[in-house]
């Protein structure tokens, strides 16, 4: 039923107001003292008739008083105010059913509204919502909330629905209400506000709207062309059915802002989509491209694009209407077919194409072309040359005055493009100035990015160019092993000979440690070869480069300020200590050298996650966890063109005589031996940084390696080197292996030599097999030591064999069995670390 609105003379059906009390409690007080009076007289008191005359005689001169104050405006009467009456008015025919009660429940004012709304009919009838709701399985939870609010003082408000009308009479369809209860302020007693209105109207409205708004949905998602919106950065917020069945996803799980345009539209397209029009301004853009279904299979499409703007002018949300080609394309004629296949082909290119007038500003252009030049030069809002650096424009320029003469077989130019995307790109120009349709193009440009191919064709050549110096410098200082280790033997003898007294003992002294100090540069030949000995444990390089503080400072000397920056909680790392203090020295003094007016040096250490290294700038870097040690300067710098060659041996900026060349050689080499990598930065008057990269190692059981035996022991302990063990000697350099079995009987050892891998077993057949000991070079012709390990421990599984090489055991160590056991001494060595060798292998 309809809630007629009451008219404003309506009056309340309950009123039990403040006024109402005063005037009842007035009219007791006067009752009361006529009564008392009265029955004084009545049972023949003295003083009844004098108390009737008192109470007369001050009422009239009450009055009297009254009358002169009302006269005078001193008096008024107590009525009720203007503005509480337009209250009263306006509450009375408030179309809205309202019913204010006290804080025990108790109806202290019920509207007319009220009584229409809930059916009561008289003053009697009138019951609060929770009487009449609480047993409403409907409505009886909502009156409960509602009821705890106001109990609480609070206000709330809760909708139902019911099957049923307050108001009674026979409607068979169900009846919405909202109820709300709120506190009433400034009264003394606590009174509560409670109204009720039916909404049934109200809601059957918004039914129909949601009801035609689902009709406006469903036309859309079931149109025949398919619509997508988006947001200005490429996210869609809506996509219609047919686009979706169309590309294979799942409307019920399409979530608004999830999904960016390049998921179906591919990178190249989704740039181009999200730039603006030439000029800025906003209009419909028609593109042909493919989109790509979930399937993977490519779908031809025509989009009109309409992009909207904010009120400020930035790029707002974009509409954009989908076409399917592939039906159009069906029943189009045979001009138009190409036309389509050609703009697919055009839009879909992964190679940048585009058309360009007389002065190289693009007329047409195809998502790769933006997407490599950017929006400004695909739009034509600027030339082609302004889109590339300097160096390159007047190529560029070149090449579309040639194409302007019509010319054919136009060179390709390389390019850099501008910007800091450092992106190389090579340029194709085919001249179109004999067109005749009207487009003024001039020339048809053909990009493609090839910087990529670009990086590894360097990292190759670098690579290689690194490989094979490293292979020079490995033969190199192999052969200087040979021949320092033939005057370290021969010297060893003469010192034998020649006491402390003799006037040739200081030439020989001399000659040693000239021949320790060529040992000592051939080991930096073999550390940037790698191949040379290394003993790698587990580190913490924040330990390590505290421990070298002093060390360092002293190296740096006054001028110069030393500071030290670690990372918290290093992960640690697998490097020979020794090799990696050499490493960090090197790097300091070259730091120092580089400020002869004094700067600061900083040696930085810290943790490089997976992911962090996958975005750094160096392409040799794998997806793995590092440690960064990095030695940074404040120096002078080095230009481009040293930085590139400052790993290579006996290259040097230094003056003459003041560095072999080989300390960054040596430098390079041990970390790439460690499994690591360096990089240089260094700009010219800034100064320069050294990057340490070294493999994050996870403890785990490590194999021991083979014990340096001649390093292990004391160069100068007293120990008895003599025996008598049967020794076969395998070296192919002549002098070598004549002082080194001269060397051995002079210690009372049975000693049979050979020149190589073959005499070796021929010489072991010929005694029997009666040998105790194998000293056998690794690098010989014919059979090298390790096969000939294998060929001996047929016949002899528990032979014993010491390998000399001047490279590193790991070198050749990786071609013999797991687990197989053997003594090795590096090249150069001198006459008693060979027999120390010979005897700690002998006696284990």
């Amino acid at each position: 039923m309809t809630i007629e609105t009451p008219g404003t003379s309506e009056k309340a059906m309950i009123d039990r107001g403040a006024g109402a009390r005063g005037v009842r409690r007035l009219l007791f007080l006067g009752a009361f003292l006529f009564v008392f009076s009265a029955t004084l007289a009545l049972f023949g008191h003295v003083y009844g008739a004098i108390a009737l005359l008192a109470i007369f005689g001050v009422l009239s001169v009450v009055g009297i008083a009254a009358i002169f104050a009302l006269s005078l405006g001193l008096l008024q009467f107590a009525g009720r105010p203007a503005d509480e009456g337009i209250a009263r008015a306006f509450l009375d025919s408030l179309p809205t059913g309202t019913l204010v009660t006290d804080g025990k429940g108790r109806i202290i004012y019920a509207n007319q509204a009220y009584g229409e709304a809930t059916g009561a009919q008289t003053a009697g009838d009138v019951r609060t919502l929770e009487k009449l709701l609480s047993r409403e399985p409907e409505a009886a939870e909502a009156i409960y909330r509602l009821g705890n609010l106001a109990r609480e003082g609070r206000e709330g408000q809760e909708e139902f629905r019911l099957s049923r009308s307050l108001a009674g009479g026979y409607d068979a369809a169900p009846r919405w209400y909202r109820a709300s209860v709120r506190p009433l302020p400034g009264s003394r007693a606590p009174l509560r506000a409670w109204q009720i209105a039916d909404i049934s109207t109200e809601r059957r409205e918004q039914e129909s709207f949601f009801q035609e708004l689902q009709h406006a949905i469903d036309y859309l998602d079931h149109a025949p062309a398919g619509f997508f919106a988006a947001d200005e950065d490429g996210k869609l917020a809506y996509i219609n059915a047919t686009l979706a069945d169309w590309l294979g996803l799942d409307l019920a799980a399409f979530q608004p802002g999830t999904i960016g345009i390049e998921s179906f539209a591919g990178p190249e397209a989704a740039t181009f989509l999200r730039g603006e029009a030439k000029g800025g301004e906003a209009r419909t853009q028609v593109l042909d491209l493919d989109f790509v279904k979930t399937s993977g299979q490519r779908l031809p499409v025509r989009l009109l694009r309409q992009s909207a703007r904010a009120p400020d002018g930035a790029p707002g949300p974009t509409r954009t209407l989908v076409l399917n080609r592939a039906m159009e394309a069906e029943g189009a004629r045979s001009l138009e077919a190409a036309e389509l296949r050609f703009t697919r082909f055009f839009n879909s290119s992964p190679m940048a194409i585009a058309a360009l007038d007389a002065q190289g500003s693009a007329t047409r252009a195809n998502p790769a072309f933006a997407r490599l030049f950017g929006q400004s030069a695909a739009g034509g809002s600027i030339p082609l040359a302004e889109a590339v650096r300097e160096d390159s424009r007047e190529s560029i320029l070149g090449a579309l005055s040639a194409a302007g003469r019509g010319q054919a077989g136009i060179p390709s130019i390389d390019v850099e493009l501008a910007g800091s995307s450092a992106r190389s790109v090579r340029l194709y120009f085919n001249a179109v100035s004999d067109l005749t349709d009207g487009s003024g193009d001039s020339v048809i440009v053909y990009g493609v990015d090839f910087t990529d191919q670009r990086a590894l064709e360097e990292q190759f050549a670098k690579a290689q160019r690194m490989q094979a110096i490293g292979n020079l410098a490995g033969g190199i200082a192999h052969d200087f092993n040979n021949v320092l280790t033939i005057i370290t033997a021969s010297v060893d003898f003469l010192l034998l000979n020649h006491r402390s007294g003799d006037p040739s003992f200081q030439d020989l002294l001399l000659i040693k440690q000239s021949a320790n100090r060529a040992a000592s540069l051939v080991r930096q030949l073999l550390a940037y070869s790698r191949r040379q000995t290394m003993r790698p444990k587990m580190l913490n390089l924040t330990d390590v480069v505290a421990d070298m503080h002093l060390l360092l400072k002293r190296i740096v000397g006054d001028l110069v300020k030393l500071e030290r920056h670690h990372g918290r909680d290093l992960w640690p790392v697998m490097a020979d200590i020794g090799q990696f203090e050499q490493v960090v020295t090197n790097l300091v003094q070259n730091a120092r050298d580089a400020m002869a007016e004094g700067g600061t040096i900083t040696i930085s250490t810290r943790n490089v996650p997976a992911d962090e290294a996958a975005t750094l700038p160096y392409a040799e870097l794998s997806h793995a966890d590092y440690v960064l040690v990095e030695v940074a300067d404040t120096g002078s710098g080095m230009p481009a063109d040293v930085a590139e060659r400052i790993f290579e041996p006996f290259f040097t900026t230094k003056e003459i005589g003041k560095g072999t060349g080989l300390g960054l050689s040596m430098v390079y080499g041990i970390v790439k031996q460690s499994g690591g990598f360096i990089f240089v930065d260094s700009k010219v008057g800034e100064g320069t940084a050294f990057r340490i990269y070294l493999p994050r190692h996870v403890p785990a059981e490590i194999a021991a390696p083979a014990r340096d035996t001649a390093a292990a022991a004391l160069p100068n302990a007293r120990i008895d080197l003599s025996g008598t063990a049967s020794i076969l000697l395998v070296e192919d350099e002549d002098h070598v292996r004549a002082g080194n079995v001269r060397a051995l009987k002079m210690r009372g050892y049975e000693v049979h030599e050979a020149s190589s891998g073959v005499e070796a077993l021929e010489v072991m057949e010929e005694i029997g097999g009666r040998i105790d000991l194998v000293v056998s070079d690794v690098v010989m012709p014919e059979m090298d030591g390790p096969t000939l390990l294998r060929e001996m421990r047929k016949t002899r599984p528990d032979l014993k064999f010491i390998f000399v090489s001047g490279y590193a055991e790991d070198a050749f160590a990786k071609n013999l069995p797991d687990g197989e056991k053997f003594g090795f001494l590096a090249k150069p060595f001198s006459l008693r670390e060979l027999a120390v060798t010979v005897k700690d292998i002998l006696d284990e």
